[in-house]
């Protein structure tokens, strides 16, 4: 037995009223809970996009997502539409106990679910070549060559010359909190080469909106410019590639300059780099602690000085193309840091003169690798 009209208008009108108190009641939750759903769905929104670009290149990567974007969404919208629609206007009805006509084959639906698609994927196809060809153009004559070496688990940058033949600086400390990083100019054609002599690695700046992988013995480059607008902000970047164990801690940071920022910079750093440097300190240093490196850690992980009285360490590195050093830190690995030693690649062995400390607890840590650590106790 069917219902009535007004007993389904009464269901509906139930239904209805249902509906927009859970709508009520779940908006005072939120709000009791001080959640802004203007600005929760404004985050929302904006998740789905990509960071905005700090690159030329990078504008034009987020110029191809967003026509991309808009086209899913339109297509989205039509699909569900059509559905929703389907499903209300054809929906079963009280007393209907036979199936409708049914249709078998419609040519004009045929060629336009056919046709469509393919004018939608021959537009996506010649937008992306052309994103493509733009991003991978690399010029003839970039205003800056930097070298990016991966290794497990770290970053090297190499400034080159003019013609990127010689190396003018090389930077081992991979983020610029630590001193480092990758320093580029701002508004200048950057041309960076990447180089890995192990395993396959990936640069990967997410404001850069780029990734590239690292692969070994095919060298791999690409060029970009920083907006000038961008310069004097740092940005994040990451190994994307599933490198090893120590994968997690292969980070680095780009930081860009003004052009006359980088030129001086660049110009100090050459300086320093080729300057003679400080002969040791005469006598005065009785003991010497030995400490090595292998495998991304410390050989030793508990070694002791004299209070009081200065020392050396004699540090061996012997991860071949891998930059170590030795810091002392007061108290423990994130403690107030006394002393840092210079970092350099393996396989070699330098000596740091140490001055003298309080008696006391200490770690020793790697800059460039804050997993390596050790205990130092001066007594």
């Amino acid at each position: 037995m069917s219902s009535s009209p007004r007993s389904r208008t009464s269901q509906t009108a139930i239904f209805a009223l249902a509906v927009g108190a859970a709508i009520i009641g779940l908006s005072l939750v939120l709000v009791y809970f001080g959640i802004n759903v203007l600005d929760e769905g404004a985050d929302f929104i904006s998740g789905l996009y990509p960071p905005i670009a700090v690159t030329t290149e990078g504008a034009q990567i987020r110029e191809l997502y967003t026509v991309i974007f808009l086209i899913a969404v339109a297509i989205f919208i039509v699909v569900e539409g059509l559905i929703i629609w389907t499903v209300i206007r054809y929906r079963r009805k009280p007393g209907d106990d036979t199936l409708p006509p049914q249709t078998h084959g419609n040519n004009i639906a045929e060629m336009v679910w056919t046709v469509v698609p393919t004018i939608i994927v021959i537009f996506m196809f010649v937008i992306s070549w052309q994103t493509l060809n733009v991003v991978d153009t690399a010029s003839a004559n970039p205003q800056t060559r930097i070298r990016a070496l991966a290794g497990q688990f770290q970053w090297q940058f190499d400034y080159l010359s003019p013609d990127g033949t010689k190396v003018l600086y090389t930077e081992l400390l991979p983020l610029v909190s630590l001193g480092g990083g990758m320093t580029v100019p701002a508004g200048r054609t950057v041309h960076l080469s990447l180089v890995s002599n192990d395993v396959i690695h990936a640069f990967y700046v997410p404001q850069f909106l780029f990734k590239r992988d690292v692969v070994p013995g095919h060298p791999n480059q690409f060029d970009f410019t920083v907006n000038e607008s961008d310069a004097g902000q740092t940005f994040r970047g990451q190994c994307a590639e599933l490198c090893g164990s120590g994968h997690s801690i292969m980070l680095f940071e780009v930081r860009a300059l003004t052009g006359a920022e980088f030129d001086a910079w660049l110009a100090d750093k050459v300086a320093k780099a080729n300057a003679t440097p400080a002969p040791p300190p005469s006598g005065g240093v009785g003991t010497t602690v030995k400490l090595s490196a292998l495998g991304v850690k410390y050989e030793q992980t508990s070694i002791s000085a004299p209070a009081g009285a200065p020392f050396r360490i004699e540090f061996e590195n012997k991860d071949p193309s891998t930059p170590h050093n030795v810091a002392i830190h007061e108290g423990s690995p994130t403690g107030k840091a006394v002393f840092t030693g210079e970092v350099f690649p393996g396989v070699a062995t330098k000596t740091y003169d140490v001055a003298a400390l309080a008696a006391g607890p200490y770690a020793f840590v790697c800059t460039v690798h804050p997993t390596m650590t050790g205990t130092l106790t001066v007594q």
